[in-house]
Parts: structure tokens; C-alpha cells; sequence
């Protein structure tokens, strides 16, 4: 995975400064912008990590830029810094997505706590995405057939009458089932229930990959 990054987006200099020199002594990798727009340069493909990012500031804000990055499908851990917030600010980009508000002048061994489990929640985020991908890339191996069948099994029909519903052997159907598993990397239906919870794969997700 690539070494996760603190990224810290706030027009003010001296916090800029004296927030990567907190990351660096606590040997945390910082990339520091002085605006939104700047930030989304580097986003052509998503950063790994998470976000500080200030509320107010020229041009873009914080809390647009938060639904920007939310538009393009990047799901950093946000936490907001900010000088002062109404609640409605405070509310809206927490139901977005947010993990936290810090007011300025920020407390450096509570910021440490709090981008040290958004760093923890990216890592978590970004082992389910990896792992819901390798699932659905190996489902998408299925023949139409296989899939077909594994239609019928995820219903709960036995192999008995998967072979009556299909008109093809009992046997057959056992082969195609072994099949599915050897290329899904799973030794039965159960299992793979299981993975694809664990990932957020819904059985529509299942057949249609």
C-alpha cells in the first residue's frame, strides 16, 4: 500500500507550518496546500490518508471541497479545522462523511490522537476496498452458465433441483459448483456469503459482476 499521508489544506501559513512540523516529529508523512483547488491538482489519481482541512478560506471551502471530493469518489477521513463554525457547518459535513471538527488553536496531542485513528480508519477503508475488488474480479471469471447456477444456489435451491429447474445432470451441476468455488477462492456457498458481507457485496453485486 502507498505510505499514507496526512494531507493539511488551510490558507494560513503558520498553521500550515506549525501543523507539519507536529506530523514530522511524530514521524507522520505531511503534504501541506494553501488552498482547495491546490489539493485537487494531486488528486488525479485518490491519495492515501487522510485530510485536515480548514473550513473558511478563499475560493473553494473546506466543506465544498469535502463534496467535491466526495463527487470524484475519494473517501478520505476528513477532520475539519476551524477558527469558529455554526452548527449547521458542523452538522452538514459531519452527515457527509466528516470524522471530526478541531477548533483552532489546536490542542497538537489531541490532533495527534485524532489523525492517528483516521489514518487507522483509512487503513481499514482501504483493506475492504482491496479486498471487495479481488472478490468481485474473480466472480466476474464466471461463465454465464456458472453464474447462472450460482443464481439458483444463492436462492437456496439444492443441486437436485438446480438440475431439474436446468435440465442437465446432477453431476453436471456438481462440477459447475465445484468450478465456481475453485475461481471464487472459496470451499462453499457459506464462505462466500461471508466474504462478500465482510466487504459489502450484496448477492446482486454476486451475479451481476
Amino acid at each position: 500500500m502507498t505510505v499514507a499521508t496526512v494531507f493539511v489544506v488551510d490558507d494560513d501559513p503558520g498553521i500550515r507550518f506549525g501543523i507539519s512540523l507536529l506530523l514530522e516529529t511524530a514521524h507522520l508523512k505531511a503534504q501541506c496546500f494553501a488552498c482547495a483547488e491546490d489539493f485537487l491538482a494531486i488528486c488525479a489519481a485518490p491519495p492515501a490518508g487522510c485530510l485536515l482541512l480548514d473550513v473558511s478560506m478563499p475560493g473553494m471551502s473546506g466543506p465544498q471541497l469535502q463534496d467535491e471530493l466526495l463527487r470524484r469518489r475519494i473517501h478520505l477521513p476528513i477532520i475539519f479545522l476551524t477558527g469558529y463554525a455554526d452548527m449547521p457547518t458542523v452538522v452538514g459535513a459531519m452527515q457527509q462523511g466528516a470524522i471530526d471538527f478541531l477548533s483552532k488553536p489546536v490542542n497538537g496531542a489531541l490532533l495527534l490522537e485524532r489523525v492517528h485513528g483516521a489514518l487507522e480508519r483509512y487503513r481499514i477503508q482501504h483493506e475492504a476496498q482491496t479486498k471487495r475488488g479481488l472478490l468481485l474480479n474473480r466472480l466476474r471469471k464466471l461463465t454465464p452458465r456458472e453464474r447462472e447456477i450460482l443464481g439458483h444456489a444463492i436462492s437456496g435451491k439444492s443441486n437436485k433441483h438446480i438440475s431439474a429447474d436446468l435440465n442437465i445432470s446432477f453431476r453436471t451441476i456438481e462440477g459447475h459448483r465445484a468450478r465456481i468455488y475453485l475461481k471464487v477462492g472459496v470451499a462453499s456457498l457459506l464462505e462466500l456469503a461471508q466474504q462478500a458481507a465482510l466487504v459489502d457485496v450484496s448477492l446482486a453485486d454476486v451475479l451481476q459482476a
